[in-house]
């Protein structure tokens, strides 16, 4: 593992704000922003929906995992695709290289933003509710994560204040962000 970890590394459910949220945070720490589902789009040469539908959830799932596995910079923030979290090699490559912060937001708040999840392009099995692959990924994010933000009430800007705060408080700083004061936010944890 390496002494120095500069990247960030962010994970959770389509629709926590991943890919927002690695852009603002990215301009607000000067860092370079990589999104991995895109990433695996240039490579794969067509979108995730369409891996999905020709090959199904798994193809999905073992492209991501190559992507992931070859994911290599520094100072930047990382936004992973939803189904990040299934492959455990990758996963720890990523915890190895950055800090991995889950970005859990509720199910309702999940549903309301994503509208129609079914062109999406989930790797989920084809029966699979959303409810269900919600409360499965629910433990594999948690298990992953170093750190834990709470954004089903959060603006995205107060979400990369508040990860940014959190990120100085472990490495022994203090937090002088907005979003950041004591009390606030009492489900996000810190581990």
């Amino acid at each position: 593992m390496k002494e120095h970890k500069t990247n960030i590394v962010l994970i959770g459910m389509p629709g926590s704000g991943k890919s927002t949220v690695g852009v603002i945070l990215a301009k607000m720490l000067a860092k370079s922003f990589l999104d991995t589902d895109i990433l695996i789009q240039n490579r794969e040469m067509r979108t995730l929906q369409d891996i999905v539908d020709k090959e199904g959830h798994m193809a999905l799932r073992r492209v991501e995992e190559r992507v992931l596995l070859d994911v290599d910079c520094h100072d930047t923030v990382i936004a992973t695709g939803g189904s990040a979290a299934y492959s455990e090699p990758a996963m720890r490559h990523l915890q190895d290289i950055g800090t991995v912060v889950f970005l859990h937001t509720d199910l309702d708040t999940l549903q309301r933003r994503i509208g129609n999840y079914h062109t999406r392009g989930l790797a989920k099995r084809p029966e699979q509710s959303f409810e269900d692959l919600f409360a499965e990924r629910l433990q594999l994010y948690r298990r992953y994560a170093e750190v834990v933000i709470e954004t089903s009430l959060l603006g995205q800007e107060e979400v990369s204040e508040l990860i940014m705060a959190r990120l100085l408080e472990r490495k022994g700083g203090t937090a002088r962000h907005e979003g950041a004061q004591p009390g606030k936010n009492e489900e996000e944890k810190t581990r």
